[in-house]
């Protein structure tokens, strides 16, 4: 037997406990210092643009689509929270395992863990004080337990958290489908805004000379003041327009720019647009709304959603059932009093909470209840997406008559200008009629392929409302040459959906 008399430290684990009430209640509210935030935000902004491929040379349709793909942010963090559906989906399948708990311990005491026995019929003490323990021991376990009805419980889980991570998968989906509609508008308005940005500085230098003399003639007085003063007004109404459609040009890079997660500020340049062709599409009401139904990823979600619930009653009911829990451990214990001091042991119990028998009814209730919420919800989500098939194909009706009619008149306008031109004579009248006709030429080119520009939008909003994807099922690469051949051949087989026939 142990001999030994180990004092515990009862005056310094006093202070210590001490020592740590005072300090947990010593905490309070810290603010960032300014320096903390400046770190962060110089960390942040590396973060956002860094590992990125370099912009060589002009940049395609295919190429914006898959720098957005690649490296948009809203993108980006769906694919972190398809992630982290993925590592709970696995932390559940753990939770099918059973238990194995490993445990040591080391306890002492300063005196004697003695007792005695008392005669319950005299009252008298019966057997001297005596010990079966060391005042030391030291003791480990392993022990494994298996409850049934726990497994049951977590199996539904897992399934559940397999149906969550199909449906993170469904909410990246439909935010690829929206950054592509973005991308493709601002893409085409990028493309006017190339177009027009090297045709509009020299009318306004001519606009801004004619300015000049204008105010020289009112200066020498060589026209009637109110004559000089009418030509200067409408000099400057045209020079206004013409610096408010320089700022609205100025504005569709930096779009662009934010859709592929571009560095703000930095130059780049995008393939000069050929023939403004109309996207074809042919494809018959009947089926867009069918595939639609079929593919939106809203509605896929509601499905899962639905058999989430599903799960969610089996998991309720299995609630209701006994648990039965196996045991089986190895144990240690040095007591030298022990015969033996190592031992192996195995157990069943069985246990049932009795409550939730007579509670069965509302459990199965609110469970059915939320089954119930999925599929409404499901129907729900059926009706507005049958809706927006049809207002996405009346807005692509709409884009394509006002492309056209724009598209008419902007020729209209180039050709008033090329005839202005031929008979503008050196007078101020002449200059004035140029000018004019060149803004008003700018401006009709401007909202053509801002009308344009409108139409490749609500062709990406048709395709994204009747869900068709961005991309095949796999791509061999994530370098922007293979997503952008990706894209590319998923632009095919858009074309062959909704446009089966061929037509234009």
């Amino acid at each position: 037997m142990s001999t030994s008399r180990p004092r515990l430290p009862a005056r310094t684990l006093l202070a210590t406990l001490a020592v740590a009430a005072v300090s947990g209640c010593a905490v309070q509210p810290q603010a960032l210092t300014a320096d903390e935030r400046q770190a962060s935000v110089a960390a942040d902004r590396l973060a956002m643009f860094a590992d990125q491929e370099p912009v060589q040379g002009p940049i395609t349709l295919q190429e914006a689509m898959a720098r957005a793909i690649k490296y948009n942010l809203d993108h980006r963090l769906k694919l972190m929270e398809e992630a982290v559906a993925r590592g709970q989906l696995d932390l559940s399948r753990i939770e099918l395992l059973p238990r194995v708990v490993a445990s040591a311990g080391y306890t002492a005491r300063d005196n004697e863990a003695a007792s005695s026995s008392r005669d319950v019929s005299t009252g008298q003490q019966s057997l001297v004080p005596s010990t079966s323990s060391d005042r030391e021991r030291r003791t480990a376990d392993l022990g494994l337990s298996w409850n049934v009805l726990d497994f049951g419980v977590s199996y539904y889980q897992a399934r559940q958290q397999a149906d969550r991570l199909l449906v993170a998968q469904e909410r990246r989906r439909k935010v690829l489908h929206l950054l592509m509609q973005q991308t493709r508008q601002a893409y085409w308005q990028a493309v006017g805004a190339q177009q027009l940005e090297a045709k509009i500085d020299p009318v306004l230098q001519q606009a801004q000379r004619a300015l000049d003399d204008a105010r020289k003639v009112e200066a020498e007085r060589l026209r009637s003041p109110l004559e000089a003063l009418t030509y200067q007004r409408q000099l400057l109404d045209i020079v206004r327009q013409l610096e408010a459609v320089r700022d609205e040009l100025q504005q569709a890079k930096p779009r662009l720019a934010s859709v592929m997660n571009l560095e703000p500020g930095r130059p780049f340049s995008v393939v000069p647009a050929g023939a403004l062709d109309v996207p074809p599409v042919s494809l018959g009401t009947d089926r867009m709304e069918e595939t639609a139904l079929l593919r939106r990823p809203e509605l896929v979600e509601a499905q899962y959603n639905e058999r989430i619930g599903v799960l969610e009653t089996r998991k309720a009911l299995a609630r209701l059932l006994p648990g039965v829990e196996l045991n089986l451990g190895g144990h240690y214990d040095s007591n030298s009093y022990l015969v033996n001091n190592q031992w192996w042991d195995a157990g069943l119990r069985v246990s049932w909470n009795l409550l939730n028998v007579f509670n069965a009814g509302t459990i199965r209730g609110a469970a059915q209840a939320q089954l119930d919420v999925a599929k409404q919800q499901r129907l729900a989500l059926n009706m507005a997406v049958l809706t927006q098939v049809h207002v996405a194909q009346l807005e692509y009706l709409a884009r394509v008559r006002q492309y056209r009619m724009t598209r008419e008149l902007d020729g209209v306008e180039q050709r008033i200008l090329q005839q202005t031109r031929n008979v503008a004579s050196a007078s101020a009248q002449g200059k004035l009629e140029e000018i004019r006709a060149a803004a008003a030429a700018m401006m009709s080119e401007l909202r053509m392929y801002q009308t344009y520009g409108a139409l490749q939008g609500a062709y990406g909003q048709m395709i994204a409302t009747i869900g068709l994807d961005p991309l095949p099922q796999s791509v061999a690469g994530s370098d922007l040459r293979t997503l952008g051949e990706a894209v590319d051949a998923s632009e095919q087989s858009w074309t062959r959906t909704v446009n089966p026939g061929g037509g234009t």
